[in-house]
Formats: structure tokens, sequence, C-alpha cells
């Protein structure tokens, strides 16, 4: 078959690998200049290093699998780093269960209820039970108004902003369910999986063109037609489009009220500064107090040693925006100087002067919003296109990202169309 696959992320890239493994004629379509998608990067100190703060967690069977076929398992090491949550003026540890079951101002009935919720949640199997419950209304019941009222409430609200009273308990529930102390990190860069991928796929007579955004798709008799915006226009039998579902109905043409429509998204917006030294004592930090501009704080080497960046300290400062909220608009110098005073209030020594460098990414469909009516909005797989199929971030419920879903979704996708290579 003559297959095209519509973006170079974990989806596209593992569903190419698939493919040109059991013969077929694969052309990968890419909008950006690298592969990757979300997980693309840039450097710091010669070594690649994501736009946007990645790790992986001992439930990743999907990617590390993955690695261990490509011989990159070696580079995939575990870590324990440090968490913590800034409430109240002050950065509380915050990442092991008797940590969490210290945390300030809780009364002891709180702490039992924090810890029974979270026992549950994580006995819990089948988290789509959750589908209609609002993730604020079940942990206020269950975890109790103290608990809910310090951590989920301001953590919900600093993701997902004005619905954050309406997101799905199903998706919290996947949040803490499959979730591991132990974080794993692809030293190099998960770049390192992205390169081995392209390079499996054209080795394998498969092509990656980048540079190459879609901005028309549609049925002609038994082919499938592709255009983008360099004018070029590419025919396959089968179109594997991986890129979100907005970006795919502008390109077919489809009406507002159709149900690739429905589904809302939050743009991502990410800092990385390389600094002269530790902004904060922990690898990630939740940010509990709504007047921050931003949602957390990822200090990068707290995971990996600063050595293999040079001897820089490397800082995410991430935020999930509407798309026309002024720190997706603005430019990044302008919203980086609003950051300092309160990267300030993190680390009182804290100086402009310890930025060597800043890097800013921002993606427009990095979040979807997920309330208890999304599940019913997610499309399948096969589209009113009889030969384009949808393999996207939306249809990962009630998971919406990570990498190791995306390489399952993938495999699952080109078996399902028959174009695998069989075992044995």
């Amino acid at each position: 078959m003559k297959l095209g696959i519509v973006g170079a992320g974990a989806t596209g890239l593992t569903a190419a690998h698939d493919a040109v493994k059991a013969g077929h004629d694969v052309t990968v379509l890419e909008a950006a200049d690298e592969p990757g998608g979300l997980a693309s990067s840039i450097e710091v100190a010669g070594t690649p290093l994501e736009r946007f703060y990645h790790h992986s967690f001992r439930t990743d069977r999907a990617l590390i699998e993955l690695v261990e076929e490509l011989d990159l398992g070696d580079r995939l090491r575990f870590h324990r780093p440090s968490t913590g949550v800034y409430r109240d003026g002050a950065l509380h540890p915050f990442g092991t269960p008797g940590e969490m079951l210290r945390f300030p101002g809780w009364s002891v009935p709180d702490r039992l209820r924090f810890a029974a919720s979270a026992a549950v949640l994580k006995a819990v199997r089948d988290g789509s039970r959750f589908t209609e419950v609002r993730a604020l209304d079940w942990m206020r019941r269950w975890a109790g108004p103290r608990v809910t009222e310090t951590i989920w409430e301001p953590l919900l609200t600093g993701k997902f902003g004005a619905h954050a009273a309406d997101i799905s308990m199903a998706w919290l529930w996947a949040r803490i369910h499959c979730r591991t102390f132990e974080l794993g990190y692809l030293h190099g860069g998960f770049e390192l999986l992205y390169r081995a991928l392209l390079d499996a796929v054209t080795q394998r007579g498969g092509k990656v063109e980048t540079g190459k955004p879609m901005t028309a798709i549609e049925q002609v008799g038994a082919e499938v037609r592709v255009r983008t915006a360099d004018d070029s226009g590419y025919l396959f039998d089968h179109v594997v489009v991986t890129v979100p579902q907005p970006v795919f109905a502008e390109a077919a043409g489809i009406g507002a009220d159709h149900v690739l429509r429905r589904n809302r998204y939050l743009g991502a917006t990410c800092f990385v500064l390389e600094c002269d030294r530790s902004l904060i004592p922990h690898y990630w930090l939740n940010i509990n107090d709504p007047a921050f501009p931003f949602l957390a704080v990822v200090e990068h080497t707290n995971l990996v040693d600063p050595a293999e960046y040079g001897g820089r300290h490397v800082v995410y400062v991430g935020n999930y925006v509407p798309r026309e909220d002024w720190r997706f608009t603005a430019d990044p110098a302008a919203v980086l100087e609003h950051y300092l005073p309160w990267l300030r209030a993190l680390n009182p020594d804290f100086e402009r002067s310890w930025i060597r460098d800043w890097h800013f990414s921002r993606a427009p469909f990095a979040q979807p919003i997920v309330t208890p009516g999304y599940r019913a909005d997610i499309p399948g797989h096969r589209t009113h296109l009889p030969g384009v199929t949808l393999a996207t971030m939306a249809q990962i419920y009630p998971h919406d990202r990570g990498q190791s879903y995306a390489i399952r979704m993938a495999h699952d996708v080109i078996r399902d169309l028959g174009l695998h290579h069989p075992p044995g």
C-alpha cells in the first residue's frame, strides 16, 4: 500500500515504522522543520532538550518497548526526583506518601481522607466509570473540602482556568492511577527516539518530508489527495492523520457543527531558562497560588545532571492558556519580564542575571478540555473519507497526552488497518 501519514510526532513516526516493516510504501508529511511534535527539541550546550518538559513513567510500556527495540534502552534511566507544591508563600515537599500526609494545615481526618481517596483511585482499574462525574465534586466528597481547596482545586484551576469546575473525574483518575514516583528520561533527549524512528523508516525506503503543513485533504475515487502549503500534491491509497482534530477539520472542509469541531483545546506556552545556578530545590513544583501567572516550574536538571548541559541549570516555566490569552499572543520577552517577580517569590535570591539564555515555545492545540461530555464527542479512527484514518491525542481517552499512549495508538491503528507485520 502507498500510505501517507500526516504528522511526524510519536504517533506518526511509530505508525510509519510499523508500516515500513511490513513492506508498505510510506511518506510522512510534517508541518514543522523537525520531527517530534510536542516532543521536538532545542539545544542547550549542544545537547537536545525538549521544548516542553517530558518524562516517562514505569507504566509506559509501549514507550519502553519501542526504546528497547531501537537499541536505546541504556539511555532510558529512571530516577526518584523531588516534587513540591508552592502555597501560602512557601514551598512544601510533596513527592512521597509521607510528605503528602504531612502537608501543612491538614487535620488528621484530612490526611486520612487524602490517603483513602488516593488509594481508591489507584485501585480502580477502569476510569471510564468517572466519565460523567466532575473531578472537584468527587474530590470534595471523598478527599474532603480542605484537601480539595489546598491541592486539587488550585491544580485544576491553574491548568484549565475557567473550565476547572467542569473537568471530568476520568481525566484526574488517569493522572493519579497510572503515574509512578519513579520518572524516566532518555538521556541525550527524546530526540534520540524520534531520530532513530526517522532513520528506521528511511532505511527501509520510507520518506519523511518536513516543512509540509497540510492545507487540504480529499477523497479522489479510490485515492486520497493531500495538498501542502507549498502547493505540493500527494496521492495515497490511504492516509493516517495524526495532527489535532481542528487542523484536520479545516483541511477537510468540515463544518462547525461536525463532531470534529466540538472538542476544545487550550494552547501551551513554555519558557526554557538556562540558568547559572539552581532556582528551586525540586524537579517539579506545582504552583497552587491562583495569583501566579504560570502553572508549574520544572527544574529539569534536578532530574538530569547539569553536566549534560554544559553546567547550565535548565528550568521550564509552563502554562496552559486559551490561544487568545496575552501569555500566548504577547512578545515572549515581555512575558518573561512579567514572570520575573513571581520567580523571585519562589526564591528570594533569584536575579535576572541568573538567566544566561532562554527559549520560548508555544503550541496551539496542546491540552484537550476533558469535560463530562467529552467522551461522547471523541470521533472514531475511521473518518467520513473512506481512505483516511484519524489518530490524535483527543482519542487517547481518558488520557489526553503522553508519548507512550501515542505509540500504543499508532500500533493499534496500523494493526487495525491490516498494515502491520504479523508476529513470527
